[in-house]
């Protein structure tokens, strides 16, 4: 049975040709029946559905997915899975490469590959984090994203607390009721340390 796996990782992933949407209709077009799918799961392990994948594939099956990098996020734990599939006699194709085996010339690619891999996804990270270095060195630069209110503004919310429901001024002051309630933790807290 061909059963494809589809990943993927950011949200910009999803607008650059690599949405689940476009690798589903690549695996299904290559005659995958059966289909699992991970959502922004970033550089962790843990994959519920691969995981979930892993355990259903038998030996016959037949594992598609798109692209190398959607299998794997290192290039030890990529070669370690394909080897681990090919020897409980399940085949491996990447449809942007072909089939993986256990030949030696296959083997040598499949380690270039998920090297390649890995080294783009590093360099990505690399690049992210100068251009957030450089950010830091502006005047004015404040990491993530701006505030939607003032402190006045939330401070003024909070004293509609004391006449009108958390829904009544989420209404008013267009403060969402999680941000009134933990805000109003936090004045709490600070009220109970400065006693």
């Amino acid at each position: 049975m061909n059963i494809g796996y589809a990943r993927v990782s950011t949200k910009s992933q999803e607008k650059d040709g690599n949405s689940l949407e476009a690798q589903e209709k690549a695996l299904h077009e290559s005659g995958c029946t059966v289909i699992y799918k991970d959502s922004y799961t970033g550089t962790k392990a843990t994959r519920p559905e691969f995981d979930k994948l892993l355990d259903k594939l038998t030996e016959g099956d037949t594992l598609v997915v798109t692209k190398l990098d959607r299998f794997a996020r290192s290039t030890i734990h990529g070669a370690t899975i394909v080897q681990q599939l090919i020897d409980k006699g399940i085949r491996v194709n990447i449809l942007n490469i072909g089939i993986l085996d256990n030949t030696p010339s296959s083997k040598l690619m499949r380690n270039i590959f998920f090297a390649f891999s890995e080294y783009e996804r590093d360099m990505i990270v690399e690049r992210t984090q100068e251009g957030r270095a450089i950010a830091k060195t502006k005047a004015g630069y404040k990491e993530g994203r701006p505030k939607l209110f003032t402190q006045t503004q939330i401070d003024m919310a909070l004293d509609l607390l004391r006449k009108h429901s958390y829904t009544q001024v989420a209404e008013m002051t267009k403060i969402s009721k999680a941000t009134l309630t933990r805000e109003m933790r936090k004045r709490k807290a600070s009220l109970s340390v400065a006693i």
